[in-house]
């Protein structure tokens, strides 16, 4: 049995809260983060400079996260729990009656209706700290393109936030 990395370890609670954020299901983001860790376990250097497990880390779930919805892209299934619910569940459970609790289901909702780009690299700057520059080097992306990314992503969430519909845009490959 393999002992866990102290280095790895202090990670996972940011590692769940950023999962949890890009998936909305706390069981979906359990099991990214576990098969995450797992493959970061089995290719952990004892060399590595501490400092740089935490955006390893992150890469290695990106990836993951990645690999997963190109699977599931095949697979047309709907989780037990967004069933029985009528839909998609929100990131948060909240009273409709608090004007607070409203503002965190919209938040959510928002989110959730970003694409994958842009949520990511909202996500990784504003929720987890990490620089413009290490955002860049874990998407392996242009620094201009996150800066863009966030840029837009704030943009159409605050739209979203506001009460606007977001224009619907058509991508061209």
């Amino acid at each position: 049995m393999r002992t866990m990395n102290p280095a790895i370890e202090a990670v996972i609670p940011a590692l769940r809260r950023y999962a949890r954020a890009l998936l909305g299901s706390a069981q979906d983001a359990d099991d990214l983060v576990h098969d995450s860790v797992i493959l970061a376990l089995a290719n952990v250097k004892p060399q590595m400079p501490h400092d740089a497990v935490r955006p390893w880390l992150f890469t290695i779930m990106r990836h993951r996260f990645i690999s997963d919805r190109r699977k599931a892209k095949f697979r047309h299934t709907v989780p037990l729990d967004d069933a029985a619910l009528g839909g998609d569940a929100p990131m948060f459970r909240v009273s409709a009656h608090q004007e607070s609790g409203l503002r965190i289901h919209d938040l959510s909702a928002g989110l959730a209706s970003l694409p994958d780009e842009m949520r990511e690299v909202l996500l990784l700057v504003t929720l987890e700290n990490f620089t413009y520059a290490e955002v860049a080097a874990m998407l392996d992306v242009p620094l201009g393109t996150v800066m863009s990314r966030l840029s837009r992503a704030r943009d159409r969430l605050g739209a979203l936030m506001d009460g606007a519909t977001p224009p619907l845009l058509r991508r061209i490959k």
